[in-house]
């Protein structure tokens, strides 16, 4: 039974297809080939081509999107030829801020305009403000000395009234001209506005003077 049993071909047959079994097992497991290290290039060539692009694009908007600016894309905004637009202000505020200034006229004549009794005569009412433009800027240009009547009211010992001109505190033809309007305009006052061209008109005819006196001031007209 033994002998037959060792003898018996299909045992030689399930060894020997052991050994190939085994021997299959050790080359799968076995070092295998690396495949895998041939790389593909046009991958990474689109990731550049990518990447090149949105930076391109980020650059574009960035330069030529105005930031943003709601004024760009304003659909409301009217025209215009993109040259500076300088706004100017309103001479009578800019002239009340002047007239309020530290050490310029209301100090003397007051916030009111009333002026100071027997000193200083008042600016509402006076016929020296609303008048002839020609000589309340020549009063501001060069300054006014001696007596002077104001609606009626002689001020004989009135204080010298400073030039606010080149000998002075040399103020522009804009600034006289502003606070000019505001005192022409202002405490029920009804004087037309005063330019700074006709200031600066004034300024050279009269030229460089000392102050002037309420009797050559009543020869201009």
């Amino acid at each position: 039974m033994s002998n037959s049993s060792h003898n018996d071909s299909r045992f030689e047959r399930a060894a020997n297809d052991d050994a190939q079994v085994l021997d299959s097992h050790e080359k799968a497991l076995g070092p295998q080939k690396d495949d895998a290290g041939n790389y593909n290039l046009r991958p990474l060539l689109m990731l550049f081509l990518l990447s090149t692009f949105v930076l391109f694009a980020a650059t574009y908007v960035n330069r030529y999107s105005g930031h943003y600016s709601a004024s760009i894309y304003n659909e409301t905004a009217l025209p215009h030829t993109g040259a500076e637009v300088v706004v100017k202000a309103d001479p009578v505020a800019a002239g009340k801020k002047l007239f309020n200034s530290p050490g310029a006229c209301y100090s003397c004549h007051q916030p009111n305009g009333q002026g100071i009794a027997g000193v200083y005569p008042p600016l509402a009412g006076s016929e020296w403000v609303t008048g002839s433009e020609e000589r309340v800027v020549r009063i501001l240009l060069h300054g006014l000395k001696g007596q002077v009547t104001v609606s009626g009211t002689s001020y004989a010992g009135a204080a010298a009234m400073p030039a606010f001109g080149t000998a002075g505190y040399n103020w522009t033809d804009e600034k006289i001209a502003n606070v000019l309007t505001y005192i022409r305009q202002e405490w029920g006052n009804k004087g037309a506005v005063i330019t700074a061209d006709a200031v600066a008109r004034i300024r050279s005819q009269a030229g460089d003077r000392k102050e002037w006196s309420s009797t050559e001031l009543l020869q201009i007209k």
